[in-house]
């Protein structure tokens, strides 16, 4: 087992599947490098956006046909999970599809045969950890679904880490959890010591493990309202309708836009339909957003008897709610419903009773026609059309009514709150610190980190597999009762130890999974690095360098050459032209340094102010013959003296001499030995040795 571990998690839902991957490091590397404050925490888990995909329409749809759902539907998210873990962790990587509202609406019997299919195909086509099918292929109960989502929140807020920085009164120190789907609705919350107390046996026990291997416990209240989600509420709502005005085929809707005609399920109406011929029903909006306000509370049920007081919502038992100790974070169409539409044109992101009202009914109070307009325009962004405007009056209504006349969240901005504030940024840049001030507030994301139950069952996941003392409990949830319930669910997870600590694994995460744009950054700074220490080596040792490298590539040549530009001046080649010379054999040539460099002619091509041994611009080879200790002045014999190097006044060697009165090539003794009133080329070049085979035929004959 490596330094990383890995889980995926498929979020089953009743719309779509969507596939989660989330990673942490190991316990054993987590302990090394933790502090004492670091090792009272969880395990630090990571996600990224990319490594999320979400598939429609929801798994349930292949009740009729379960054999399909393999390569139809799973193979797209089982690969997307394979292309995200490396290859070699894939064996030691637990995966869980866990199903939610809509697999609960099939019968037993499709479910059951679904859930088969499904863990088979997982099986065959992949290596992923799949121990038990009933504890990885599931579905789960809404209360499952609360107590996850609950972790999470509590997990980003900051709520388990240190119980001191968020006190919001009588010790408490953790949030509460609100989720709305389309089926169904969801509350968890730890009460105050005295409703703890009082409702010990409606309370789930949840046991955690921290980095230290200590247990931390935790009793919850959790409940979920099946058909209390924004699209059954809206069916019950059309239902209500219908059975109020049997016989009329125009239904007055107050909760929708005014002008607006639709089907009951929401649709167009198509010309020619039944309801275009008067032959069905069908709604027209009257934009009354409070004769919608009023119309949807009968929808809670509130008058059902109550068999175990307190309860809020339907005639369910829910304990009290301190709500100075109790602050809620609310997420799914709590945040889109208060959100998407009414704070996109508004700076202030916070949620109070009395704006978002008011901005509900500005905006349902217009007419249809105007309101395509804005959306047309994006008035309220993009991702508004149409379909979400003629639904989000409704939707609005239906939460307010379940914040407030529901669950009895205080109505802020009307009702005085103790310790109340505005400010959604402030509220979430100080939670770790202070904790949430406001009775309830809408999340999406907690540090760029979505708020989904799946981070709550993978937390749980993640403690279960720290190392602890032998006496300590199981990691997981159940009955609150000392010790392991009968009905304790285990997180799944058990310690193993970590194989040794690799280097290369960790420069590997650092520079291409934690931030793959580093690597054109690193390459530009090496870049840059080089150029700086070429230009600082020094004239000669480029002029080397470059040499080298273009010998292969180059032929030795005895013509002039010359180079320009910059790159001449960066090796040191820019200026004076210069070229080879060819040494006759013999004993001079065994004698042979080179002049010194004149500064002050550096750069010059012209050959006034040339001396022997100089050029203008490069160190040129100076012969000794050896004949003479005592050679004769420069000024002597300018012909004798400058000939063996091209040196003499123009015009002399006119058919031997180069611009500048440098020799280009070199000719022999012999033709140079007429020029010049019969001086030789070189005054001090050596005697050739004649072979007796070159003797003239005269001579010979002689």
């Amino acid at each position: 087992m490596g330094k990383w571990r890995y889980g995926v998690i498929l979020d089953a839902g009743s719309s779509g599947t969507r596939v989660h991957i989330y990673r942490w490091l190991h316990s054993d590397y987590a302990r090394d490098s933790a502090n004492g404050t670091d090792l009272e925490r969880l395990p630090a888990l990571h996600t990224k956006k990319k490594w999320t995909l979400k598939k429609h329409p929801g798994i349930s749809t292949f009740g009729d046909n379960p054999n399909e759902v393999g390569p139809e539907y799973l193979a797209d998210l089982l690969q997307h999970a394979l292309d995200v873990i490396p290859s070699d962790e894939v064996a030691n990587t637990p995966i869980f599809l866990l199903a939610t509202a809509g697999m609960r609406i099939l019968p037993p019997l499709k479910q059951k045969a679904l859930l088969e299919q499904i863990c088979t195909y997982a099986q065959k086509t992949t290596e992923f950890l799949l121990p038990d099918c009933d504890l990885h292929i599931k579905v789960i109960p809404g209360e499952t679904e609360g107590l996850y989502g609950w972790i999470a929140a509590n997990y980003l807020l900051g709520g388990f880490d240190k119980p001191e920085e968020h006190d919001h009164g009588n010790g408490h120190h953790t949030y509460g959890f609100l989720d709305m789907g389309g089926a169904s609705a969801q509350i968890a919350f730890a009460p105050n010591s005295t409703e703890a107390e009082k409702h010990s046996n409606d309370l789930t026990l949840l046991r955690m493990r921290t980095l230290d291997g200590k247990s931390s416990e935790y009793r919850v209240f959790v409940t979920t309202w099946l058909g209390f989600g924004v699209n059954q509420a809206r069916k019950r709502y059309v239902d209500s309708l219908l059975e109020a005005s049997p016989k009329a085929m125009e239904l007055p809707d107050p909760c929708l836009p005014s002008g607006l005609n639709i089907t009951t399920t929401g649709h167009p109406i198509e010309l020619g339909s039944d309801e275009d011929l008067g032959k069905a029903p069908h709604l027209l909006g009257t934009g009354d957003f409070p004769g919608c306000m009023s119309a949807t509370l009968p929808l809670l049920e509130k008058d059902k008897p109550c068999p175990d007081e307190p309860c809020l919502i339907n005639g369910v038992h829910v304990p009290a709610i301190d709500f100075d100790v109790n602050h809620f974070v609310g997420v799914s169409e709590y945040w889109h419903t208060t959100h998407e539409i009414f704070e996109m044109s508004h700076k202030d992101k916070a949620y109070d009773f009395h704006t978002y009202q008011k901005r509900v009914l500005e905006f349902c109070s217009q007419d249809w026609n105007k309101i395509k307009e804005g959306v047309k325009d994006h008035t309220w962004g993009k991702k508004v059309d149409e379909n979400t405007a003629l639904e989000v009056c409704f939707k609005a209504s239906w939460l307010i009514n379940v914040l407030h006349e529901g669950i009895g969240v205080p109505r802020v901005g009307i009702e005085p709150i103790k310790g109340g504030h505005n400010g959604t940024k402030e509220v979430l840049d100080h939670a770790k610190e202070k904790g949430f001030l406001d009775p309830f507030q809408a999340v999406n994301k907690i540090g760029d980190v979505e708020v989904s139950w799946t981070l709550g069952k993978m937390v749980l996941y993640a403690s279960s597999e720290v190392q602890a003392p032998p006496k300590e409990l199981a990691v997981g949830f159940g009955s609150n009762v000392p010790g392991i319930p009968s009905d304790f669910q285990y997180a799944g997870g058990k310690y193993v130890k970590a194989d040794p600590y690799d280097d290369d694994d960790d420069w590997h995460d650092k520079l291409f999974e934690d931030s793959s744009r580093r690597i054109p950054g690193l390459v530009i700074l090496i870049l840059i690095v080089c150029v700086v220490l070429f230009t600082l080596c020094g004239r000669d040792r480029r002029k080397s360098f470059l040499h080298r490298v273009l010998r292969p590539f180059t032929r030795h040549s005895n013509s002039l050459k010359r180079r320009r530009g910059f790159g001449g001046k960066l090796f040191g080649l820019a200026g004076s032209p210069s070229y080879e010379r060819v040494l006759e054999g013999g004993e001079g040539a065994e004698e042979f340094e080179l002049g010194d460099v004149d500064s002050d002619n550096e750069h010059s091509d012209s050959s006034e102010g040339s001396r022997v041994g100089r050029t203008s611009g490069w160190a040129t080879p100076q012969i000794k013959a050896g004949f003479d200790p005592t050679p004769p002045s420069y000024f002597d014999n300018p012909v004798t003296q400058g000939a063996g190097l091209g040196l003499g006044p123009p015009g002399v060697f006119s058919n031997a001499i180069g611009r500048g009165g440098l020799i280009s090539r070199t000719d022999s003794r012999e033709r140079l030995a007429g020029v010049g009133s019969g001086h030789r080329s070189r005054p001090g070049s050596p005697s050739r040795l004649r072979s007796p085979m070159m003797i003239p035929l005269k001579e010979s004959v002689d």
